[in-house]
Formats: structure tokens, sequence, C-alpha cells
């Protein structure tokens, strides 16, 4: 469910909102963290609110702790070069900020400057954060963290321009699923973003529509092994397809990433999963939902978390097993 940007918030938001400002906008050095293997939200909100810090005359540094670079589609959203190395990431930094992080294990090697920083604010929209910094702004009806961080820039009084538009619209084109998951409140918040001088095409090209000749080759060998079972969910129906390092070698992180969003148009199944080799008898698992079903709560089950409609969990063993597991989460869930 969506909210209006444009209403009134919650008095305890707009407290945590106020609070949030006035740490930042004082602000002489910050460290800015995105969760391990950022996405456009992640990185695309600690761009942004670098960026605003930055041309206020702090010192700033985004980073995340893994992996080791930065994803190449994201890149090009660095426009000030903010983003440094994971070790470059000062032991107990002045002022933490820690965005689209659901929990602190969520910033993998860096998670332990949380207790040795001087203050933390945390910028979230994940509905399972517990609130692990000394400000917490988080707002578990936000499509995505920028829609969080934008209401940080406005109480701070900063007027938009393209570069700091950019980051906000990648973070929220990408979480709502193309504005597919956005309500009115949300294309309200784009419009204002394209009026700052955004080009849709030119920031969502590079994200999700541009990928190497071997993605096809490698798309045509797992989509070709990919399984239905229609009893699954209580009979809404489970897809699922194996990506594995043999499918994946040669290719972006990005590439194997967008499977699930191909797997998950399949017509018979409400709820779909991905299962992506990590290492030998590892996997990342991503889960989409298009209705009913909540895979959040599916991956929290399993070790992980995320939102309703798309969460992700990491488990070892067979991935006959792991999808078995599923199976299981799903029939807890979904009844």
């Amino acid at each position: 469910m969506s909210h209006d940007l444009t209403a009134d918030p919650p008095a305890d938001l707009s407290a945590a909102v106020d609070a949030a400002a006035r740490v930042l906008a004082d602000a002489a050095d910050v460290t800015l963290l995105a969760h391990v293997n950022p996405d456009a939200d992640a990185l695309g909100s600690a761009l942004a609110l670098g960026l605003v810090l930055h041309r206020r005359g702090a010192r700033v540094r985004v980073s995340f702790g893994a992996p080791e670079e930065v994803p190449e589609t994201l890149r090009g959203l660095d426009a000030a070069g903010l983003l440094v190395p994971a070790a470059e990431v000062p032991a107990a930094p002045p002022l933490l900020v820690a965005l689209d992080t659901a929990s602190v294990d969520r910033l993998g090697p860096l998670g332990d400057r949380v207790t040795t920083a001087g203050q933390v604010v945390v910028l979230d929209h994940h509905v399972s954060n517990p609130g692990f910094g000394t400000v917490n702004v988080v707002d578990a009806r936000a499509e995505a963290t920028t829609l969080v961080v934008l209401r940080v820039l406005d109480a701070m009084g900063v007027e938009l321009d393209e570069p700091v538009a950019r980051c906000l619209y990648a973070g929220l084109v990408t979480d709502t699923r193309s504005f597919r998951h956005a309500g009115a409140a949300a294309h309200r918040v784009a419009a204002r973003l394209i009026e700052a001088g955004v080009d849709p095409d030119a920031v969502v090209r590079p994200l999700m529509d541009a990928h190497p000749f071997g993605y096809l080759a490698m798309v045509a060998k797992v989509l070709a092994r990919a399984e239905l079972d229609r009893a699954a969910a209580g009979g809404r129906g489970l897809v699922h397809a194996v990506v594995t390092r043999e499918d994946s070698a040669g290719l972006r992180p990005e590439e194997v990433e967008s499977v699930v969003d191909l797997v998950r148009t399949t017509a018979e199944a409400e709820v779909a999963a991905v299962l992506k080799e990590l290492r030998p008898g590892t996997w990342s698992v991503s889960l989409r939902a298009v209705r009913a079903v909540d895979v959040g709560r599916v991956a929290q089950l399993l070790g992980g978390g995320g939102h309703r409609l798309a969460a992700g969990f990491t488990a070892g063993g067979p991935a006959e097993a792991v999808v078995a597991d599923i199976k299981a989460a799903l029939a807890g869930v979904a009844g």
C-alpha cells in the first residue's frame, strides 16, 4: 500500500524526519552506507543525499560492504565521485547514515561501524527494520527508500536538480518495478523528478534494458530448466529456476539478478523463486509475488527479509532442498 507524500505524515515520522534533517544539516563528516550487493534504491538514496551534503561542504564518503566493485549499471549515478571502497570507511565515523538497510547484518563487514560511530541515522522503508540508529526514519509505507530521503531533503530545504533527482528516480523506478507497484503519490514524485531534469529513458535503459549478448544464451539455458508446481503456495503456484555459476560465467551480477523478472511473468504461478549459485552449495534466492502471497514473511522464515512482493534470503545445501524449504515456508504463509 502506498501513501501520499504530499499529505502530512504521522507525527512520529514527521518528528524523525526533522531530527534527521537537523543532524545532517550540521554534519561536517558523513559516511553513507548501502546494504551489501547494493541496488539502485540503496545506492541512489546514498548518492542523492551524499551529493547534497558534499555541496554543503561536508566530507562525504559512500560505500557498501560487498562486493568490492560497484555494479556497472549504477556507476553513472556517482556524479561527484563519492563512492569509496569499504577499506576506506573510517573505523569510527563521526556520523553514519545507513540507507535501505533493514538490519545491521545487511551492512556485511561494515556492520561494526554502527557501534563505533558517533551518531547513526537510519533511512529505510523495510517494515522489519528495528530502528538501530540514534535517529530512525523508517517509513514502511514508502515504496522506495529514495522517497524517505526526499522527505529529509525537503525538510532541509534542498532544491532538487538533475544529478540529485536522477539518483532518486533510479531508486524509485526500480523498487516500484517500473511503477507497477507505485501509488499516486509516487507518480507525483516521479513527475517532480522529471521536472527537475531527469530523462527517464536515460536512467532506465542502463539499469533495466541493456544486457550483453551472452545474457540471451544464459537466459535460454536457465529458463529451459525452470519448473512449475501449480499446487505450491496453497494452490497459487510456484515457478522456480536455478542459475549456476557455470550459467553466469562471464556475465555481470546485474544479468543474474534480472532473471527473476522473467521467471515471475509465468501466468500459472503467483510466486517466483530464482536460486543463484554464489559458490558450491550456497545460494542467493530471490522471491517475487504478484498478488496475495507475502514473500517477505517467507524470506524471514528462511533467514532473510524484504517486502511483501519482493524478498530474498541466502541458503546452503542442494538446490532441491532449498526449493523444498521454500515450498514448506509457502505452505505456512499462504495456507
